[in-house]
């Protein structure tokens, strides 16, 4: 199938990727704008033309992957409270805008070189390239330890807000992974093998991994109970619980909680 010019209209979306998610992409960087226009999530989402929950798991994914705080936010109050941006999160939405600029040249210069192109084939390639995992809880985070055993390794990963994630791969993953101390690695944890322990005070569990933070979304359903939790620093991650565990537990929003999960639980990944 050939195609000329006049009937070829060159676009692409631009987004940038950090393991196997989205991190920017054109939808999120317009709700950061507007969320800094009017410092509500849940107005921006509305501007933004997406969900409420949508809205949540794009800048909740976007702040774990960043490595530096994205936005604040602010508890109630006579001000009502809200969420604002950091000067880190305006200056990636301005420097992201700048490198569409630049983007959108190079399609219109491409567009113009376009004249006799196998469209069908094209876009065949490009359904495979566009293949992606999505999964809600990725955190990047500096290698401080690596223990090797006869087979398996412990790696700890130091996140954004002082936090430590504890994972253990095979000894050939640290190698074709190229983990050092003092590099930067992703770690990724699946919703469904996240656990909740209620309560401020210490837990006394055998789990490698147990994060204490404040509940700021609870989503019930007949089965399973949907929540996130705000890690310090600014983090969240997301865990599914049966319905009946959170029923036992009396989880609230504000609620202080423990994120726990095994360390064998944690997939690790590089650039």
């Amino acid at each position: 199938m050939r195609t000329s010019k006049k009937q070829l209209e060159v676009s692409a979306t631009l987004s940038f990727k950090k393991t196997d998610m989205d991190f920017l992409r054109s939808d999120r960087i317009a709700l950061l704008e507007q969320i800094d226009a009017c410092g509500s999530i849940n107005k921006a989402a509305k501007l933004a033309g997406m969900s409420y929950k949508t809205a949540w798991d794009s800048i909740n994914s976007m702040n774990n992957l960043s490595e530096k705080p994205l936005f604040v936010r602010t508890a109630g109050g006579k001000a009502g409270g809200g969420t604002t941006l950091t000067e880190e999160g305006k200056e990636l939405v301005r420097k992201y805008r700048l490198i569409q600029r630049e983007h959108e040249k190079f399609l219109s210069n491409l567009e113009d070189k376009m004249l006799d192109v196998d469209i069908h084939n094209l876009y065949r390639f490009f359904e495979k390239v566009s293949m992606k995992v999505s999964t809600r809880n990725a955190f990047i985070g500096k290698v401080v330890k690596i223990v090797k055993g006869d087979k398996k390794s412990e790696v700890v990963l130091a996140i954004q807000g002082g936090g430590r994630i504890i994972a253990i791969i095979t000894n050939e993953s640290v190698e074709s992974l190229a983990l050092h101390e003092g590099g930067f690695a992703y770690a990724i944890i699946k919703a469904n093998s996240v656990m909740i322990g209620a309560g401020d005070g210490d837990i006394r569990v055998s789990i490698s991994n147990k994060l204490p933070g404040t509940i700021v979304k609870l989503e019930r359903n007949i089965v399973t109970t949907e929540l996130i939790v705000e890690l310090e620093g600014g983090n969240t991650i997301s865990a599914v619980i049966p319905r009946e565990c959170d029923d036992s537990l009396g989880l609230a929003e504000g609620g202080r909680v423990f994120a726990m999960f095994n360390a064998a639980s944690v997939i690790l990944g590089t650039d």
